[in-house]
């Protein structure tokens, strides 16, 4: 895993994709998280990677040093738990719940209950925090690779602060009026 990507969009003088004030928080070092870091800065975002693990690769940090010295915005932070398979899951779900974070998502199959909902009961977490967990996350392309997976996790994340629901729905809705 390597450092954050600067954010190209902002050095290219183009403001609309350069918002300085998206931020993407990938959680735990993975290959999701690599993409997402490496194509988030494309689309205006500064990326953070966190990781709690003692051994977390270079760059990577845990959320208690986040935003304490590097001015980042954590009200329009998109925080993305990239293995829903760590033991620290709920924890670090946790933490981000209690910041003041745009949006908070987990990677997973929409099949089955996420582990963050017993993992966040058994910490105390009120069921409405809980509910402002995001799963599944993107826009349902039938991702399987680490790319698809962040291609469909950052789509998902620019229909949401786009205010749209993503998807083909409207390109639907226009054939069957017509």
């Amino acid at each position: 895993m390597t450092d954050p990507v600067p954010n190209r969009s902002a050095a290219h003088g183009d403001p609309a994709r350069g918002a300085a004030d998206r931020v993407l928080v990938a959680v735990f070092a993975s290959p999701v998280a690599e993409v997402l870091l490496r194509w988030a800065p494309e689309l205006g975002y500064r990326t953070v990677l966190l990781d709690p693990d003692a051994g977390r690769p270079a760059g990577a940090r845990a959320f208690a040093e986040v935003g304490l010295d590097d001015a980042l915005d954590l009200a329009a932070a998109d925080v993305v738990v990239t293995d829903h398979h760590r033991p620290e899951l709920g924890e670090v779900l946790r933490d981000a719940l209690a910041r003041p974070v745009r949006w908070v998502g987990v990677l997973g199959n929409p099949r089955h209950e996420g582990p963050h909902v017993a993992a966040l009961t058994a910490l105390g977490v009120p069921a409405a925090d809980i509910a402002r967990v995001h799963r599944p996350i993107g826009l349902d392309i039938g991702s399987k690779a680490p790319a698809e997976i962040a291609l469909s996790t950052l789509a998902g994340l620019l229909a949401d602060r786009n205010g749209r629901s993503g998807g083909t729905a409207h390109g639907r809705a226009a054939a069957a009026q017509a």
